[in-house]
């Protein structure tokens, strides 16, 4: 079995298993009105399952990006910040991460970590919806001459942060796609046809697939 072969049915698994994904009406940090909630926060509390989750970005890194077409590793608060944190440390890469707002205090900056112009980075989050925390960082690490052509995520909800990214020349890498976890789960029984038919509207709706 390959890594990534294993990783959607262990995605589904750890959803379930830590309570990560609810169903309801939620409001997303993008704004958007959702059917379901994904809350991958909870992992790094439970180390096993944290230690796998990272390893499965380095295998996506490795295999997607390559390691040595980039120079340090950048973390989206709040929640991609710890998964980026222990895949800067097993790639042995240089850390930084972009703040939502810049600091009105200090050195009153929104990139923290060491940067010049020139650097090349891969931006790493937990998952994206409309791509637009992932982009605000681009523009940010951008502005400050540093090249920022790939994204990383664990599971990509389908809602169409993909294509916004690409718009602005960044290719986004996914672990899982939120319709292959899905049909995992409703085939084997952990949601019903209604909440798999929810999350393919939710998908819909946006993409007019």
């Amino acid at each position: 079995m390959t890594w990534r072969s294993e990783a959607t049915p262990y995605l589904c698994n750890i959803l379930v298993r830590l309570g990560a994904l609810q169903f309801g009406m939620f409001k997303l940090t993008s704004g958007k009105i959702s059917p379901y909630y994904i809350d991958l926060r909870v992992i790094p509390s439970f180390p096993s399952v944290f230690k796998k989750v990272c390893d499965f970005y380095v295998k996506l890194l490795e295999e997607e990006v390559g390691v040595d077409n980039f120079d340090r590793v950048v973390g989206i608060p709040t929640a991609g910040i710890p998964f980026a944190s222990i895949v800067a440390y097993l790639l042995d890469k240089p850390l930084l991460y972009v703040r939502k707002e810049e600091r009105i205090h200090g050195r009153e900056r929104k990139i923290e970590g060491v940067v010049k112009p020139g650097d090349r980075v891969v931006v790493l989050d937990d998952l994206i919806t409309t791509g637009k925390s992932i982009l605000n960082a681009v523009k940010a690490l951008r502005g400050e001459g540093v090249v920022a052509e790939d994204a990383v995520v664990l599971i990509d909800r389908m809602e169409g942060g993909r294509e916004k990214l690409e718009e602005d020349g960044v290719k986004l890498h996914s672990i899982a796609s939120i319709l292959d976890i899905a049909e995992v789960l409703n085939n084997s029984g952990v949601i019903t046809d209604e909440q798999y038919r929810a999350i393919i509207r939710q998908v819909k709706n946006t993409t007019h697939m």
